[in-house]
C-alpha cells in the first residue's frame, strides 16, 4: 500500500506504517514529493527517502520503497547512494521505484527544469544506466537485490524502458488499459529477447469488491498497490488481505 505522507504529523504517519505493517500487508510505499497533491496545498508533508530510512527500520513487509521517486529531483549517482543506504537499513528489501515526474509546483518551488513530459521522459532514459553503475560501484552496495521498478504507462518510450531496465511495473489505468500495455510490455520485451516473466506487473488500484479483485486478476494483475490517506482507515487493505490469504 501507498501511505500518504501529507496532512498528518510524523507520529501519525509512523503510526499508519506501523499499522499497516503489522496487518501483514506485502509492501509499503511512500510517493515522493514535496507538497501535497490533495487537501490545504499548503498542509503537512513529508519527504520520502527521509521516510524511507524510518520505516526501514520500523517495519518487516517484504517490500518498501517509494512509489515513485522522480528522476529530476536528486542527481542520479547520489539518488543510487541514497537507496542503497536505504536497502542496508531495510535488510535487503528496498525496491527502487522511478518514475519520470509530473508534478509541476515541486519542480518550480524546489528551482528543477519542469520543460515537458518528453523532456522529463527523456531524463529518465539517461539516468537509468548511471544508476545502474553507480549501484555497482558501491561500497557496500544493497544488502538484497534491489529491483527496479519503473512506473508508467507511455507506449513508445516507457513501457520500452520498462522491459530494459526494470524487474518491476506499475500504472494507474483501468483494467483493460492495463491489460493492453501489458500486452505491449510483453511484445517489447520478446524484441530484446527477455522472458516477460521476469517483470512483475503492479498497479495502484482502489473501490476493491470481490468483482473488482477478480477483473485485475484477469488482467494479469500481480501485485496490488492501494492508497492509504489520513485518516489511515484500514478497511480496503484488510478486505484484499483476506482475499489474498483465503
Amino acid at each position: 500500500m501507498t501511505i500518504h505522507p501529507q496532512q498528518c504529523t510524523i507520529q501519525e504517519l509512523r503510526d499508519a506504517w506501523r499499522r499497516a505493517d503489522d496487518l501483514g500487508v506485502d509492501s509499503i510505499w511512500f510517493w515522493d514529493h514535496f507538497f501535497p497533491l490533495y487537501g490545504n496545498p499548503n498542509g503537512n508533508h513529508f519527504e520520502c527517502w527521509s521516510i524511507l530510512a524510518a520505516a526501514a527500520i520500523d517495519t518487516r513487509a517484504p517490500q518498501i520503497g517509494p512509489m515513485v521517486t522522480c528522476a529530476g529531483y536528486r542527481n542520479p549517482d547520489v539518488l543510487a547512494s541514497i537507496a542503497a543506504t536505504v536497502d542496508q537499513l531495510s535488510g535487503g528489501r528496498l525496491v527502487l521505484g522511478l518514475g519520470a515526474g509530473w508534478f509541476a509546483r515541486d519542480y518550480a518551488e524546489y528551482g528543477f527544469d519542469f520543460g515537458e513530459a518528453r523532456d522529463r521522459v527523456r531524463l529518465l532514459k539517461e539516468v537509468l544506466p548511471r544508476i545502474k553503475q553507480r549501484i555497482k560501484k558501491l561500497r557496500p552496495g544493497p544488502a538484497g537485490p534491489m529491483p527496479l521498478l519503473i512506473a508508467g504507462g507511455g507506449e513508445q518510450v516507457m513501457l520500452r524502458l520498462v522491459a530494459e531496465h526494470a524487474q518491476m511495473w506499475n500504472s494507474i489505468a483501468s483494467t483493460g488499459e492495463f491489460a493492453r500495455k501489458s500486452a505491449l510490455l510483453d511484445d517489447y520485451c520478446r524484441r530484446i529477447g527477455r522472458d516477460p516473466a521476469e517483470i512483475e506487473r503492479t498497479a495502484n488500484v482502489g473501490g476493491l469488491t470481490p468483482k473488482v479483485i477478480d477483473e485485475w486478476l484477469k488482467a494479469g494483475l500481480q501485485h496490488f498497490v492501494l492508497r492509504m490517506a489520513h485518516p489511515f482507515e484500514t478497511k480496503d487493505v484488510e478486505r484484499l488481505l483476506k482475499v489474498r490469504d483465503s
